[in-house]
């Protein structure tokens, strides 16, 4: 049988992706990080994590001390400041889209078994979001990461592990509402297995909000792992974190304030790339919009 679109793929949304402007603003910037971050290697005019100790502190352009080789400085250990903040886009997408995979994995799966089934499956499965939303987000992450070593597995890995819940409340409230359709009701009618209908029918039918949990979700992920790695328990050093640069740079705020501000206008950029993106999806693919 044949999927019947009830939220997603309608005619027109292209354009309307195109016409909205948080879409366009956002998505522009998002493409354009994304595509410095793969490009890292031919972008960065320096080996991120060279040291040269005669050449620490270098000031950006704009001050009369600066070098045409280090267009915006270096910090306190001589590495170049501009390839660092190249390849530290590389650590945020990278943690942001692990962290979304093992969480949407997670929390789509459940979400989907309790819109379906109801019943006892779904009381077991709200009352585990009812206790992953009374755990607080940070502080589990802090002592999850301490105890198991700060590395970019584990966070990864921690963070999936706390984030699935708004995937699994969205989903679950989606597949209860498709459940009811008329061509679940003809698929079970003719002894399609559950897996088919739960998976290929019912699941595509809710990309576009999926999608949109995805895109605020991301942004989330990646102030958390800032967040982390400013203290020290998430990338570990030399790797180019823009949370761990602030947090080195934090020594020097009041005679080099570039070294936090650099980083942090970065992190502010991508953050509001993905909330611009993520709030114009929601605002095309809204019950308003349908």
């Amino acid at each position: 049988m044949s999927e019947i679109p009830v939220e997603t793929a309608r005619p027109g949304l292209w354009r309307k992706m195109r016409g909205n402007t948080g879409v366009l603003i956002g998505g522009t910037l998002l493409a354009l990080i994304v595509l410095i971050a793969i490009l890292a290697p031919v972008l960065a005019p320096h080996d991120p994590i060279a040291q040269d100790l005669t050449r620490r502190l270098l000031p950006p352009f704009w001050h009369d001390r600066s070098v045409p080789e280090h267009l915006l400085g270096t910090d306190h250990l001589g590495r170049d400041y501009l390839s660092r903040l190249i390849y530290g886009a590389r650590v945020s997408l990278g943690v942001g889209l692990g962290v979304i995979l093992v969480s949407g994995a997670i929390g789509i799966t459940l979400g989907l078994l309790a819109g379906y089934f109801g019943g006892k499956v779904d009381m077991l499965i709200s009352f585990a979001i009812t206790t992953r939303l009374s755990l607080p987000i940070v502080l589990v992450a802090l002592a999850a990461v301490a105890l198991g070593g700060a590395s970019l597995t584990t966070l990864i890995t921690v963070l999936g592990l706390l984030l699935w819940d708004r995937f699994a409340v969205v989903t679950r409230a989606a597949a209860q509402s498709l459940r009811h359709q008329e061509f679940i009701t003809g698929l079970r009618a003719i002894g399609a297995s559950r897996a088919r209908i739960l998976f290929l029918e019912i699941l595509p039918n809710m990309r576009a909000t999926i999608l949109v949990v995805v895109s605020l979700e991301v942004a989330n992920v990646i102030l958390l792992e800032a967040a982390l790695s400013f203290l020290g328990l998430g990338v570990r050093p030399p790797t180019p974190s823009w949370g761990l640069m602030i947090s080195e740079g934090r020594d020097n705020i009041l005679f080099d304030p570039w070294l936090i501000a650099l980083p942090g206008s970065a992190l502010c950029l991508l953050v509001l790339a993905v909330n611009l993106f993520g709030d114009g999806l929601r605002d095309i693919t809204g019950p308003a919009r349908k």
